[in-house]
């Protein structure tokens, strides 16, 4: 029997590399129970991953994850348990965002050519038809013409928001993300919270977005050790919430985490999707 999941990971349609079918193909290949395919903000590619998983042994579970600003710090909230009667409410909740999106890709593709690099948004789009472009695309475009070693190297360097060339956009309210989330039926997570959050900023945001329905948060995540997820557990049931997890996969923009088990070592059990799953009951 099937026992592990893995409900965070990345499509060609946002930032990953591989197809929603391939996804299902790989987690099928590897003995997933079910799989969540969360691309940044946008559930197009959902239908290909729902027909994918047809007669196949592993759950399709569908997700998003929502770029949100908490105060001067940004936060994903990842929504699961999306059916194809909620990706109106999610796409109109992203236009906005998309708009802001683009704006800041133009912005930084021409401060980076004002500086002398050869880098051009049109280029990048024809390279990721299906995708929505973000710095990861950009950072990819500057190491494949030799800027970058690594796209690491790129967002430390040339992308980060202290760099220069980068100009961040608005994004989505945290808490409004979290209502909306609740309000047409699915479960939000907060995602990676020790990537953003140290342990006293966590319960100050927790304290806030539980009342606004926030059911769970990932405790099980490809980059944490063994004293990080005991810590993230505590913390999960002294706030009551749900436990999640996942690899954050992005295929080969990402080749040191793999599907289901992250950096080696990840292990998301099925328990964690079936209690999730209860809160929208």
């Amino acid at each position: 029997m099937n026992m592990y999941c893995d409900l965070h990971t990345h499509s060609a349609y946002s930032d990953g590399t591989y197809m929603p079918a391939e996804i299902i193909a790989e987690a099928e290949k590897i003995g997933l129970a079910a799989v969540a395919l969360t691309d940044h903000n946008t559930v197009a590619g959902l239908p290909q991953f729902f027909r994918a998983a047809q007669g196949k042994s592993v759950e399709a579970v569908g997700g998003v994850e929502l770029s949100t600003d908490y105060g001067e710090v940004e936060l994903h909230i990842v929504g699961l348990f999306i059916k194809e009667e909620h990706f109106g409410a999610i796409n109109a909740l992203v236009a906005e965002l998309d708009k802001r999106k683009e704006e800041s890709n133009v912005k930084l593709c021409a401060a980076l050519q004002k500086a002398g690099y050869d880098v051009h948004l049109d280029e990048i789009k024809k390279k990721t038809p299906k995708g929505h472009i973000n710095r990861a695309h950009i950072a990819s475009e500057l190491m494949e013409k030799g800027y970058v070693n690594s796209i690491n190297e790129a967002f430390s360097y040339l992308l980060s928001k202290t760099g220069g060339f980068y100009e961040q956009p608005r994004r989505l309210d945290a808490f409004e993300t979290i209502a909306l989330l609740k309000k047409i039926g699915c479960v939000s997570v907060l995602a990676h919270p020790f990537q953003e959050l140290d342990e006293t900023a966590l319960r100050g945001f927790l304290e806030k977005a539980v009342p606004c329905g926030l059911h769970g948060m990932e405790t099980e995540y490809a980059k944490y050790d063994e004293k990080t997820v005991k810590k993230a557990k505590e913390i999960a049931r002294e706030f009551g919430i749900k436990e999640s997890g996942g690899s954050d996969f992005h295929g080969e923009r990402r080749l040191e985490t793999a599907l289901g088990v992250g950096q080696g070592n990840l292990r998301v059990p099925k328990a964690f999707l079936e209690a999730l799953r209860e809160e929208i009951k």
